[in-house]
């Protein structure tokens, strides 16, 4: 039996995701540099020599973890961070750094990540299909390359950015701006590229 192309795309605005990029503002890390700060939320204010390497090297992994677990497990066993609820489970060993630095910000990005969340669910509320964009990009690709699309996954990450584009986040994950993601024509040129890449 001969099977069909499967392809998922999962859209959201996930806290887990959302509370890395809180924290790595807060703490002031640099990394990923193309990817654009969080609106509404306080921005660490660098100073000459105030790069911690060790941080952003945990903070990094942390991130990879977060975005696409499956892609990046942990060599060591994952312990809950207090304050974080579940949201936050770090390596019981070679995140040390980070554990110690990100207990303070749990008051403040928890409830940000939720809010943030909350928005977004509300956004989507009462707009048709979500996934139609997907679809018609896909049925574009496929009309101009002349083939069905290969079988592939996207997660699609909507965030509050502080600049409008679209951003690769992982081998099969994207973030993208809240008001590029509700701007149907921009939105729509915009994935394009990135279906085509993955179909």
């Amino acid at each position: 039996m001969i099977q069909k192309p499967q392809w998922l795309v999962r859209e959201e605005a996930g806290i887990p995701v959302l509370v890395a990029l809180a924290l790595r503002q807060g703490l002031g890390i640099r990394a990923p540099a193309e990817l654009p700060l969080l609106r509404d939320f306080p921005r660490h204010v660098f100073e000459d020599g105030d790069a911690d390497e060790t941080l952003e090297r945990e903070w990094r992994a942390y991130w990879e973890m977060t975005v696409e677990p499956e892609s990046h497990p942990s060599a060591a066993p994952l312990e809950l961070i207090d304050g974080f609820d579940t949201i936050v489970a770090l390596p019981a060993v070679g995140a040390e750094r980070l554990r110690d630095a990100i207990a303070p910000h749990a008051d403040e990005v928890v409830p940000y990540a939720r809010e943030v969340q909350r928005r977004y669910i509300r956004s989507v509320a009462g707009r048709g299909d979500p996934y139609r964009a997907y679809a018609a990009a896909l049925a574009e690709f496929e009309r101009e390359s002349g083939r069905r699309a290969h079988s592939f996954e996207l997660n699609v990450q909507v965030l509050p950015l502080a600049q409008r584009g679209i951003w690769r986040i992982g081998a099969y994950s994207v973030a993208v701006t809240d008001s590029l993601r509700h701007d149907p024509v921009d939105f729509d040129e915009a994935i394009r590229p990135i279906i085509a890449e993955l179909a």
